[in-house]
């Protein structure tokens, strides 16, 4: 949450008792926040302790002081008394052992552990996309090497793709008890990765970009929370020790530190903002890193704009709220980006439904942050609040929360390159290549017919309305996007003849004769009438060698990366997947064939799941055999030609089935005869 009003102390002796009346301190009382206005509403759970943001039932759940309540009826807010109000599941209602490596109650958030472990083990895994780094430690480990954790971050990228990359940044659990915000983010990175090859999006994202999750900001504070505990802070015990310790990290950051209002000085009062700016490690461990990835972009006084051309997002992952937010959080004053900043805010909550707006709520909060990255550096920053309550249930995550905010998480990647630019402009969308040939390809020189909706009204406007504008055109790039130098882009036309619309069909022909065989990536674009390039989306088009029936000019094979050749290069092989949710790719040669028998990979270049074989049966049975064996579920089609005669053997595997063996031994009858 962006602001927890001061509770009062705990007595030491609490921390033996049941997590629920650990959690209940004097001097506060749980309320329903009865509201007309769901902005009102939206504002008080920045500003005030709310257990609950259901907004659809017409109240909001508040833990508060006599200050708080005076201060939600000043809003406009009716106070009713919840004497009833579970805060939080008391350890007897919860499993009697949780999954390994998750918390008890909730299988669907990972450990701190585990969530390490997890990471570490994808970049172990694909060590060309993923890297496990040490980027600070946690306050006590700080105090004793043997306890407290490293805090880490997991950047993927392709290491193999060279040039200056932009960069998002995410970072997740700063406040210890919001247990969803780390399993999004650890979710997010493994989408990609299991995504990359397969997913043209993804593909172009990894090659071209980067992102940084620090997925675990405050781990000692979040190992407390797993205990059932509400606990918001870090765990640094030099404060407030027989009360409710730490520090608010998120009071804690250098820009606006010193502003009057919005946290706290008082050492236990849940938004203590610490004796000085930055005095955390875990504060100081993610704006360092902030400062290595992005260069200050922004002058000194908070009137000065970034650049419009100014490259990177920083998103800060919270709950609850559901709200997507920008600075300023520390005054009612708009930042000198506002416009584009809202713009790029209401493009996120397009995905996941949530309310756009400034990061000020009732109260200021300050030393956020948001405030600081776009602060200090000039970066496109912005809070997510998801869900409506600190411990969400696992239904709730994976039935509502998951899947719209990895949509929204990938748009911000997406824009990283102008993120003050790109969010003003039209989204491709429903983009497809006619022919099969993002499937099984198609023949070069064939010419394929690219489709596409371009669309400038996917915006959130459920607090103001964004302008839109009509589509004036598109183009498309095939291999080199439209970033690089000597990249040369093709118009894209209307449908209907005409861009008269904010959504409009749009086509294009792409011709396919001066392609290379194999794998190409067709890069789509769109601009509105003001000359607002959107978003890239991407869709692979795969091209085969053109068809001479099957007899190349010199009676052989060539070798490509999506080809094998066997027997004096007589037998070509080349593998197609699919997948249950309709993706599909060209499989990739996997080491050096051998005279008989290759592999073939689908994604991870360490994972070999074809074999293929073909076998002189010819004083056996009078045939040449074809033998293959799978690891996989995946659909595939295998071609096996023999070039010599023209004769093409096919072998499928329909998605989400186990594949077989085969045992061909019978496949080419002519590849025994003498040549006449």
């Amino acid at each position: 949450m962006i602001r927890i009003l001061a509770m009062s102390a705990v007595l030491a002796a609490a921390a033996a008792l049941p997590a629920q009346q650990r959690e209940q301190p004097g001097g506060v009382r749980v309320v329903r926040a009865y509201f007309d206005d769901r902005l009102i509403a939206a504002r008080a759970v920045m500003s005030l302790e709310a257990l609950e943001s259901d907004y659809e039932k017409g109240y909001i759940v508040l833990r508060a002081t006599d200050e708080d309540i005076e201060t939600a009826r000043r809003a406009g807010m009716r106070i009713v008394e919840d004497h009833d109000h579970v805060v939080v599941p008391r350890p007897s209602e919860l499993p009697a052992a949780a999954p390994r490596g998750t918390i008890a109650g909730f299988p669907c958030y990972r450990t701190v552990e585990e969530t390490y472990a997890s990471a570490r083990a994808l970049a172990d895994r694909h060590p060309t996309l993923a890297a496990w780094r040490r980027v600070g430690r946690s306050w006590k480990r700080t105090r004793d090497e043997s306890d407290g954790y490293d805090l880490m971050v997991l950047r993927l990228t392709n290491s193999a793709t060279s040039g200056a990359k932009p960069r998002l940044l995410i970072t997740t659990a700063l406040h210890a008890r919001e247990y969803a915000t780390a399993e999004l983010a650890l979710r997010f990175a493994e989408t990609l990765v299991d995504s990359y090859e397969t997913d043209a999006d993804v593909t172009w994202l990894l090659d071209h970009q980067e992102v940084h999750l620090v997925l675990q900001a405050n781990p000692d504070g979040r190992k407390r929370a797993e205990e059932g505990i509400l606990w918001r802070k870090n765990h640094n015990t030099d404060h407030c020790p027989l009360g409710t310790p730490g520090v608010d990290l998120n009071r804690n950051f250098a820009f606006g530190w010193h502003q009057p209002g919005g946290s706290s000085d008082s050492r236990c009062s849940e938004i203590f903002r610490g004796p000085g700016p930055a005095s955390e490690p875990e504060t100081t461990a993610v704006a360092n890193y902030m400062r290595r990835l992005f260069a200050d972009a922004r002058g000194p006084a908070d009137t000065d704009p970034a650049p419009s051309r100014a490259s990177g997002v920083y998103l800060d992952i919270h709950s609850h709220g559901r709200l997507i937010m920008w600075p300023w959080g520390h005054t009612e004053k708009a930042a000198p980006n506002a416009t584009a900043l809202q713009t790029f805010g209401r493009k996120l909550a397009f995905f996941n439904r949530h309310l756009p707006l400034q990061a000020i709520g009732l109260y200021p909060a300050t030393g956020t942050t948001a405030d600081h990255a776009y602060g200090e550096r000039g970066v496109a920053s912005f809070i997510y609040e998801l869900g409506t309550t600190f411990f969400q249930p696992c239904d709730d995550f994976e039935a509502s929360i998951l899947e719209t905010n990895l949509k929204s998480l990938l748009y911000a990647f997406k824009a990283a390159r102008t993120p003050y630019l790109t969010p003003a402009g039209p989204d491709v969308r429903n983009l497809s290549l006619d022919h099969g040939a993002s499937e099984n390809g198609v023949t070069a020189g064939a010419a394929v017919t690219l489709s596409a909706t371009f669309d400038d009204t996917r915006y959130r406007n459920s607090n103001g309305l964004e302008p839109t504008q009509t589509i004036a055109g598109g183009e498309f790039h095939v291999d080199v996007p439209h970033w690089d130098a000597g990249a040369d882009g093709r118009a894209i036309s209307a449908a209907d003849g005409s861009f008269d619309s904010g959504t409009e069909q749009a086509t294009a022909v792409i011709g396919t004769a001066a392609l290379a065989a194999g794998r190409h990536t067709v890069f789509v674009r769109a601009k509105d009438a003001d000359g607002n390039w959107g978003a890239t989306s991407a869709v692979f088009l795969f091209v085969e060698p053109a068809d001479d029936d099957g007899d190349d000019e010199d009676g052989s094979c060539a070798v490509d990366e999506h080809t094998i050749c066997l027997h004096d290069a007589r037998y070509r092989v080349q593998v197609t997947w699919q997948a249950e949710d309709g993706r599909t790719g060209a499989a990739r040669a996997a080491g050096s064939a051998t005279e008989d028998s290759g592999l073939f990979r689908f994604s991870d270049p360490d994972n070999w799941e074809v074999l293929i074989k073909v076998l002189d049966g010819c004083a056996v049975n009078g045939h040449v055999w074809v033998y293959g064996a799978s690891t996989t579920d995946l659909g595939y089609l295998i071609r096996v030609t023999d070039t010599a005669t023209g004769a093409r053997k096919e072998y499928r595997n329909e998605p989400g089935v186990p594949a077989p063996a085969i045992t061909d031994a019978t496949a080419f009858p002519d590849a025994c005869r003498p040549a006449a």
